[in-house]
């Protein structure tokens, strides 16, 4: 297995996203490096510093700070002014039952609903997790990881459930990004996504069911008591 360098993401603005409104772009830029911890929990938001970095004015940088703040990745004081979000043990908590309640049922429903497509989409997903273990940065393993869950979602066939976990993809990436930063977690990573998917395959609904709960489990876990340390470390706990 390769070692992962620690890379952290660059605060910029790609060549797509310069075609877009500056408004546009510096949302999407901040916000990328929120999720992937280019820019840390706590950590101060400077409007004209941002600006430098992103190549525009403070106006643009002002307005996505707000819709971050809306989106609840940022939040804004008249103390501190805008900071990016903590990550909370109660709202890991909050996001985390949910989710392994609905990836639970969606590898049982997709263990009985999958199609030949989504058969040949899950093998495929899996193979491109497993390149990007091997071969890949951070980024491009989570999102492998996003993308080899969104085929599970969609081959469950509910609509439903696809916007309730839509509505929490920022903050499921947010704690997935963060759990992918420790590279010890590769390997089990890669026999929970291969559990999954052969009990899929094979039609086991209560396989893939459990299969799903112990990944999301482990997650859980792991993030919790890295956010409880690093709180304790910061005396926000006790």
């Amino acid at each position: 297995m390769k070692k992962q360098q620690n890379e952290m993401p660059m605060l910029q603005v790609s060549e797509e996203q310069k075609s877009l409104p500056l408004r546009e772009s510096a949302y999407l830029a901040l916000r990328k490096a929120i999720l992937t911890g280019g820019l840390e929990p706590g950590e101060h938001l400077t409007e004209i510093r941002l600006g430098q970095m992103l190549g525009t004015s403070r106006t643009p940088v002002r307005e996505a700070i707000r819709r971050l703040a809306d989106e609840g990745l940022v939040t804004i004081s008249r103390g501190t002014g805008a900071r990016v979000a903590q990550i909370t043990e109660e709202e890991l908590q909050e996001v985390l039952e949910l989710r392994c309640a609905l990836d639970q049922l969606c590898a049982r429903l997709a263990a009985e609903r999958i199609t030949d497509r989504g058969r040949e989409e899950l093998k495929e997903a899996l193979a491109n997790f497993t390149r990007a273990i091997a071969h890949g940065t951070q980024l491009e393993i989570a999102d492998a990881d996003v993308a080899f869950h969104d085929v599970i979602i969609r081959a469950a066939g509910n609509r439903k459930i696809q916007g309730i976990l839509g509505s929490l993809a920022d903050n499921i990436y947010r704690y997935r990004y963060e759990f992918i930063r420790d590279e010890e977690h590769y390997e089990n990573l890669m026999r929970e996504h291969q559990a999954i998917c052969a009990a899929i395959l094979a039609g086991d609904a209560d396989l893939a069911d459990q299969s799903a709960r112990i990944h999301i489990s482990r997650q859980w876990n792991s993030i919790r008591e890295r956010i409880h340390a690093e709180n304790l470390r910061h005396g926000t706990v006790g």
